[in-house]
């Protein structure tokens, strides 16, 4: 389709422009890296996991233009620890300004602190199937990957520091080196100041002083030594790190948060001018904040991490939240989960019923993107068929009125009976969702029950769910139930298959469910009414969509 770029997402849009950014500068394209930092000085959140996961969707666009490309997360494990992350044991008070890789694992299942914490974000992109080389800062020192970067940095220190000071205003690095030695007397880091490099020796002289370490000023211990930088005795400031990242590893792509914007534009140009390495193509997202506003920090305790997500949710709906865009602040909270695991099926449904045909006119470019996107969080592997499409919050529901252990059996049998299932046979994803939405029914749900959020209705529809209210409360009889549903629409004016909308978004939450007749006499009349009668009076429906065991 004309003016469509690969698969129409805003990944391929940069995937495109990478290619002929490198094709402009002459560069091999053989194989293109991309990259991914992995912080390791805290409790990975899903902001981290999204820098990860969008690279590798850049890589995936790459590789659908048919280049070969990687992609490489990269771990600063050699970060010292600035805070003691809330809720963790408060002896790290002790290793406050150590570099993270010497830090003991407080979880003690990990060689060390900045393992444990890499290790979370390498499991969270495992179980998405993202495919990545793990990058360990600590072994890039101490293999040598930066020395040739390390050598030319030290060498154009004054350069780099007068220009440092006129790209953003910080006079630091006039007077000390772009390098932080690992105080061999304390073993601290970020306190020791170098002052002079000795070329020959690959040595710099340094004393430890003292720094500002968070918000709070740390005193050193005033030993004078000196470090051998070709060893990983201390490692590059972030002002110049990034750069001689980029041109030792060959990245040709990263994208970064505004919160890093003026470490980048010292990069870049010490990339372009220092490294003779042209800097790679960037892409600036905004930050994922938690539903308060607060943007979510390791630090302050609003951590929503990818492995929340995945206990009540599937990798498919992480993907999408993902990928859905870059631009813009994301405020997400695990009460989205239910809604980007329906539009993870409307998705779906989209894809498999335009295969053959995309409609014309102004709705095909987003078809066509729709379709991009689902064929990226499949990692270019879609399935052969749809999988099976029931609201989530109808699924949590359904499998929090079931015993433990039977509550697939006992979901799969009541969908059948609605009429909602037809196959005997269910995906193996579907079964999981179940398991999942059970989780969040008994986990998130029981804790928000009383959590109401506005849902107006007019005069009208009130006063039909209060007809129909009078109707459930006096019949057990499934078909009748049903057929007064109708009744009712038609009584006060209201389209049938508005009324029916309306009562599914108060009962479930979503806009369409199960046959409502053997819905209603399942899990209990006096359950349904009680919470027609809650919504009315809340004037909407709950952030739970929960209804209690029937007795």
């Amino acid at each position: 389709m004309h003016g469509i770029i690969g698969k129409g997402t805003w990944l391929d849009k940069v995937a495109h422009a990478l290619v002929e950014r490198e094709k402009r500068l002459g560069r091999d394209l053989s194989l293109i890296r991309v990259e991914s930092g992995l912080g390791a000085s805290g409790i990975p959140h899903i902001g981290s996991l999204g820098d990860a996961v969008r690279a590798y969707g850049v890589k995936l666009a790459l590789e659908h233009m048919g280049y070969s490309a990687e992609l490489v997360a990269y771990s600063d494990d050699m970060d010292g620890l600035r805070k003691v992350p809330h809720g963790l044991p408060a002896w790290l008070k002790d290793h406050i300004a150590r570099p993270v890789c010497n830090i003991p694992d407080p979880f003690s299942c990990h060689s060390s602190y900045a393992m444990h914490m890499s290790s979370m974000l390498m499991d969270a992109l495992d179980r998405l199937n993202v495919r990545y080389r793990f990058q360990s800062g600590y072994e890039a020192y101490r293999q040598g990957l930066l020395n040739r970067e390390i050598d030319v940095l030290l060498r154009s220190a004054r350069v780099i520091g007068e220009k440092i000071a006129e790209l953003v205003g910080q006079e630091k690095f006039k007077h000390v080196l772009p390098y932080f030695p690992i105080c061999s007397n304390c073993g601290r880091i970020y306190l020791a100041q170098a002052y002079e490099y000795l070329e020959h020796e690959h040595r710099v002289l340094y004393e430890c002083r003292g720094g500002m370490i968070g918000r709070e000023q740390v005193q050193g211990c005033g030993y004078r030594g000196e470090a051998d930088v070709f060893k990983a005795e201390g490692k590059l400031s972030w002002k110049v790190e990034f750069a001689a990242r980029w041109s030792a590893l060959g990245i040709r792509f990263e994208a970064y948060g505004k919160d890093i914007m003026d470490s980048v534009k010292v990069n870049d140009w010490v990339s372009d001018n220092i490294l003779n390495y042209a800097h790679p193509l960037h892409v600036r997202y905004e930050m994922f904040l938690d539903k308060s506003g607060r943007k979510i920090s390791k630090s302050a305790g609003n951590v929503f991490t990818p492995q929340v997500w995945l206990r009540y949710g599937t990798p498919e709906s992480l993907m999408l939240l993902l990928f859905k865009r870059i631009a813009g602040t994301r405020h997400v909270g695990v009460e989205d989960i239910p809604r980007l695991e329906d539009e993870y099926d409307r998705l779906e449904d989209t894809y498999f019923s335009t295969m053959n045909v995309v409609p014309a006119g102004t709705d095909a470019m987003k078809v066509v993107k729709q379709r991009g996107i689902y064929e990226y969080i499949n990692h270019g592997r879609p399935p052969s068929r749809a999988g099976e499409h029931v609201p989530y919050m109808l699924l949590a529901q359904l499998a929090s009125l079931a015993m433990e252990g039977r509550e697939v059996e006992y979901v799969l049998n009541r969908l059948r009976a609605y009429g909602m299932l037809r196959s005997s046979d269910v995906s193996e994803r579907f079964r999981e969702k179940v398991i999942k939405a059970r989780l969040y029914a008994l986990e998130v749900l029981q804790q928000r029950s009383d959590s109401l959020r506005a849902m107006v209705l007019d005069e009208r529809q009130k006063m039909a769910v209060e007809d129909l209210i009078q109707v459930i409360d006096g019949s057990d009889d499934a078909k009748v139930i049903q057929s007064s549903v109708f009744d009712t629409a038609r009584k006060h004016g209201i389209e049938p298959k508005e009324f029916f909308r309306l009562l599914y978004m108060l009962l479930i939450g979503a806009e369409y469910g199960p046959r409502l007749g053997p819905y209603i006499i399942d899990v209990g009349r006096e359950n349904v009414v009680s919470m027609l009668r809650r919504r009315i009076a809340a004037g909407g429906r709950d952030d739970a969509g929960k209804v209690s065991e029937a007795g």
